[in-house]
């Protein structure tokens, strides 16, 4: 077959000698075409025939497009083109006019980020037109736009794209982008498909991609299989929203639905107005004979209720005067408990008196005690000391007689004897200090420890000194409240009232403010004053006011009346003549008080005030703490109950506990002698707290002190080895460096010998006599104390007496105090029952004359008495609703067809929305249905072509001799592909990225070829798609796509290459467009070549 001359590269002179490997692809090279030419050729020819109809590229022509002034027009070939030029012609320049005048994003062409980059420089806007074949069954509206479509694009600086779309004659059909989509749909040109338009650096991507993943998306991408399964998401979302308008609808239909139940109800009630006439005169007859009924069935418990009361009178009278027989017995007992708690007190003082006194000796006789020992100790001291003095005097009297007894080889020797004793003291002196040292230590911890004691102490006696004086406050408060209660809670509390209430008469206060509140309650129980003043905290001497003018006026007052020091709280909350209904959120227990069921409240403010800031109503009162634990932690805590107090003041919520700091009610007690009393005795406990405190300060003083005096005498003598060690190394030294030994006088050192031996007789004599007094002082000293054990014992039994005496005394006290309280709550009682019989003989007879009247005015509406079984409130209610509905009537009586009118679009509405809604659901079902059939066969379909795709890869590599496998994973959504270049086994092949470079370009033109096998187009676009090729794989690759271009003769396929093809066989299916050469100096138009093959 002859070949087209070309100006390949091998028709230039050699520059350089060719590797083996070239010369080896040549002649392979030769065979193949030996082999395939004339085969190729046939099947060429025989294509030349069929002719494509509809969707194929006709011409193309770019102005002012990216550098080129003028491109074109370009008149393709029905079946294969080829635009060959060289770098910078105008190749990808047309492929990327094609791409974005069919529709094609900027991103797409991968020649820029926006269209205003493919305007020419210097040009205000670029045009591409593109003649596209409209022929055929598969023409788009042949009777408008002929047997061709022209599609003009103009794109502006500013990157705006408008397109024009013409028929053949060139007459403008439409200006819409949506009208150039239906074309692109109807011919299924895809320019964004890879497989479609294989643009230059979307080949060399794929052709250097080593990812499974991209390969697998551009195979999706290919067969549009991706397409499908946005489309399946999209219908997923829109099923969702179709589900939420269904939600959305269901709420108007019951809207529709109460609409049109209401017309239906105005639709009935279009009755007889006589018939409501009628009943509403039989319903007024029944309700004059009601109301005598219900008078009459008033009247009756009011009279049975005054025969009761007047027989419950006795009954009272007997409680009265049996507690007021109590009360005398109590008081009598009390009187009693009185005289004799009275005697054991005059008994104990005088006891306690004596008790001093002895106590006083015994302190005297111990102080002369520790003074005999202190003689003693000394005496023994300084013994001590004399005994040291004479045996280091005898032995230095000894060590001289020695040395002046020898000769001066003997001296010699004595002196050498002198040094080892000295050595020896020095040892001992050594041993001595370090002793010395440690006790040293120890005085110096025992002075630091007695400090800390002390420091320790005097915190605690400051601690007991304020709470001392704070009782002795409270006394002298409480003293004054035997004739001023309110004094309990503050020394300008009655003059803070006093001036309340002259305010109030000026007229300052809007509504006189209540306060304070602890004086304004009383406990029907005593012995719960501490758990209920715990409670309330302080609360007590808090006031409160109506408005907030008050409040002003309240603080200027507590301003001049506290001068210093806190002041109560004012709690702002308007006033209310009744006391709030709490049934709702109190707590009601059958055996336990609520605070405010244990409390007696006559003024409503108060009460309203204290259940809205402690919420009194909710807090139960148990006497017994573990009791209390029990009920409140157990597994059914009371209802509404937030927390309960026992009689101690322990505070018990559900979760935990907490103990109360205060031992004794301050402001609630109800006895005043014995709050002093028990002040007074703990003001004595407190007092001899103090002395001891005192005793142990002052023992700890001499502890301190005695410390410090051997500490001393400590470092002195410390100070005196250290001397005599210094001493003895100097004499060491001077026996080290003196040679002759002088002698010395022994007379002076005998004397002062003898002086210490008398010193240490007269020394002994005076230490026994001490130890003899300090014997007699000790005898004393025990015989003194314990005679006062002995007294001190009588007085603790006397004053265990007096405790159970006032113990004794204290039930006495608050027997008598309950006593009274239970005579005076009867008394109350008697008399608020006698007032509620007078007030009820009064009503009764008021209710009598309203009987009288009521059965008048019910005979002259209907003379013959009915028997009425229904309530007057039952008849009046309906009696009201009739009238109204009557005149209701009346009003719409002349509207009668509006209200048909309304009830028939309500009941058409209704229906319509309810259809509408069965509509949506059976949709949403049918949908569910069909997305399913629909997923299954995109299962299928992917199946199916990812077969076909590796039949046709198979196929593609076996014509170069090559094998490979190609394997689809679905649900990770990667494609692998191995591929073994000539004949080996299949368990060599490898992936292609261990390929050469035109290896791996002849497996990328097989797969894209086997996807063009797998998908449908009108034409097909391929730039440079040779580029990596050798020889070899170029003839072959071209080869196979002429081959598939001459069994698909219906489609186009265009491919741009820097190949010359002038090997190519001569075929009137082939053109060839030649791109001129571009000429830098000169941006002229430049025109196309065309060649047919």
């Amino acid at each position: 077959m002859s070949k087209r001359k070309s100006s390949s590269v091998n028709d230039k002179p050699h520059k350089r000698v060719r590797p083996v490997d070239e010369e080896e692809e040549e002649e392979d090279a030769n065979v193949y075409d030996s082999d395939h030419e004339d085969l190729l050729s046939k099947q060429v020819q025989c294509a030349a025939d069929v002719v494509s109809d509809a969707g194929i590229v006709e011409s193309i022509t770019l102005k002012n497009f990216m550098c080129h002034s003028l491109l074109g027009p370009f008149a393709f070939g029905s079946n294969v083109n080829f635009v060959v030029g060289n770098n910078g012609s105008g190749k990808s320049a047309v492929l990327t006019a094609l791409i974005v005048a069919l529709g094609g994003n900027a991103q797409a062409t991968n020649r820029g980020s926006s269209l205003k980059g493919f305007v020419k420089e210097g040009e205000s806007s670029a045009d591409v037109s593109i003649t596209l074949r409209n022929k055929g069954r598969d023409a788009y509206k042949p009777e408008v736009y002929g047997q061709a479509i022209i599609v003009d694009l103009r794109i502006t600086r500013e990157g705006l794209r408008t397109y024009k779309l013409r028929s053949k004659s060139g007459q403008l059909v439409s200006s819409k982008k949506e009208e150039l989509l239906s074309i692109l749909d109807n011919f299924n040109i895809q320019v964004n498909n890879p497989v479609s338009v294989l643009t230059q650096e979307m080949s060399k991507y794929f052709l250097h991609s080593k990812g499974e993943g991209d390969k697998y998306k551009f195979f999706m991408k290919a067969t549009q299989l991706e397409q499908m399964r946005e489309d399946f998401v999209y219908i997923k979302t829109t099923k969702h929203v179709t589900e939420d308008k269904v939600e959305q609808h269901s709420e108007c239909l019951k809207d529709l639905k109460r609409k049109y139940l209401e017309k239906e109800d105005r639709y009935k009630s279009l009755a007889s107005l006589d018939e409501m006439h009628t009943k509403l005169e039989e319903l007024q007859k029944q309700m004059a004979w009601a109301l005598v009924a219900e008078v009459e069935k008033e009247t009756e418990p009011m009279k049975e209720k005054l025969q009761s009361d007047r027989r419950a009178t006795e009954k009272f009278d007997e409680k009265v005067e049996e507690w007021k027989n109590k009360v005398e017995e109590a008081e009598r007992k009390q009187k009693q408990t009185q005289e004799q708690l009275d005697g054991i007190t005059q008994q104990l003082s005088e006891l306690q008196s004596t008790c001093a006194k002895h106590k006083a000796e015994v302190q005297k006789r111990n102080a002369i005690l520790k003074s005999s020992e202190v003689t003693v100790h000394r005496c023994k001291a300084n013994l001590r000391d004399l005994e040291k003095d004479k045996a280091q005097l005898s032995s230095r009297i000894d060590d001289l007689k020695l040395s002046i007894s020898q000769t001066t080889g003997v001296e010699s020797q004595a002196r050498m004897e002198r040094m080892e004793q000295i050595q020896a003291e020095l040892e001992n002196l050594t041993h001595q200090i370090s002793t010395l040292s440690q006790q040293i230590d120890q005085y110096q911890h025992a002075s630091s420890r007695a400090n800390e004691e002390q420091g320790k102490m005097k915190r605690e006696q400051e601690m007991l000194k304020r709470a001392t004086d704070a009782n002795r406050r409270n006394l002298q408060t409480m003293e004054s409240s035997r004739s001023n209660r309110l004094r309990r809670f503050g020394e300008h509390m009655p003059a803070l009232l006093s001036a309340i209430q002259q305010a109030h008469e000026r007229g300052q206060f809007k509504q006189r403010p209540r306060g304070p509140l602890g004086n304004l309650i009383s406990l029907k129980d005593p012995e719960l004053a501490l758990a209920i003043e715990v409670c309330l905290k302080g609360q007590l001497q808090a006031f409160t006011c109506d408005n907030h003018d008050d409040e002003r006026v309240l603080q200027g007052l507590m301003t001049r009346a506290f001068p210093s020091g806190r002041r109560p709280a004012i709690i702002t909350s308007s006033f209310l003549p009744e006391v709030h209904d709490t049934r709702k959120k109190a707590v009601n227990h059958p055996e336990y008080p609520s605070v405010l069921q244990a409390l007696e409240i006559e003024d409503p403010v108060v009460a309203n005030c204290l259940i809205d800031q402690k919420g009194i109503e909710s807090i139960l009162l148990i006497k017994n703490r573990t009791e209390a634990r029990r009920v409140m932690q157990g597994r059914n805590p009371p209802k509404n109950c937030t927390q309960a107090f026992s009689k101690e003041g322990d505070q018990i919520f559900n979760n935990r506990s907490y103990t109360a700091e205060q031992t004794r009610a301050n402001y609630l007690s109800g006895d005043v002698e014995e709050e002093i009393r028990h002040l007074q005795r703990e003001m004595e406990n407190q007092e001899a707290q103090a002395a001891r405190y005192r005793q142990q300060m002052k023992k700890l003083d001499e502890d301190i002190k005695q410390n410090e005096r051997l500490l001393r005498r400590t470092l002195v003598e410390q100070k005196t080895a250290k001397d005599k060690a210094t001493k003895l190394q100097l004499e060491l030294t001077d026996l080290k460096d003196v040679e002759e030994p002088q002698s010395e006088d022994l007379m002076p050192l005998e004397e002062e010998l003898q002086e210490i031996l008398t010193k240490i007789s007269s020394k002994r004599a005076e230490c026994d006599e001490a130890r003899a007094q300090m014997a007699k002082h000790k005898a004393s000293y025990e015989e003194a104390e314990q005679e006062y054990k002995q007294h001190k014992e009588n007085i603790n039994m006397i004053s265990d007496e007096a405790d159970s005496k006032k113990e004794e005394m204290s039930k006495t006290d608050q027997e008598v105090i309950k006593c009274k309280h239970h005579k005076k709550h009867y008394d109350d009682k008697r008399s608020a029952h006698l007032r509620n019989i007078e007030t009820l003989q009064v009503n009764l007879e008021s209710k009598e004359q309203e009987l009288q009247i009521s059965v008048a005015k019910a005979t002259k509406i209907c003379p013959e008495r009915l028997e009425i079984r229904r309530t007057a409130r039952s008849l009046d209610s309906e009696i009201s609703r009739l009238k109204v509905k009557i005149t209701t009537q009346q009003e719409q009586q002349g509207d009668r067809e509006e209200v048909v009118r309304q009830y028939q679009e309500a009941l058409e509405s209704y229906k319509n929305m309810a259809q509408q809604m069965k509509n949506l659901n059976s949709f949403i079902k049918s949908l569910d249905s069909v997305m399913n059939q629909r997923l299954q066969v995109y299962a299928e379909l992917r199946r199916f072509l990812s077969a076909r795709c590796k039949y046709y890869f198979d196929s593609m590599l076996a014509q170069r001799g090559y094998t490979g496998s190609m394997t689809f994973d679905h649900k990770n959504e990667t494609l692998s592909i191995s591929v073994q270049p000539g004949q080996g086994n299949k368990a060599d092949m490898s992936d292609m990225r261990s390929l050469s470079g035109g290896e791996r370009s002849f497996s990328t033109v097989c797969f894209v070829l086997s996807l063009w096998a797998i998908t449908e187009a009108p034409f097909r676009c391929l730039d440079e798609f040779d580029v990596y090729m050798d020889m070899v794989n170029r003839r072959i690759s071209m080869d196979m796509m002429l081959k598939v271009a001459a069994g698909q003769r219906y489609r186009q396929f265009i491919f741009l290459t820097p190949q010359s093809m002038s090997s190519l066989p001569v075929s009137k299916i082939i053109r060839i467009l030649r791109l001129r050469d571009p000429d830098r100096a000169v941006n002229n138009g430049q025109r196309s070549q065309d060649e047919d093959q």
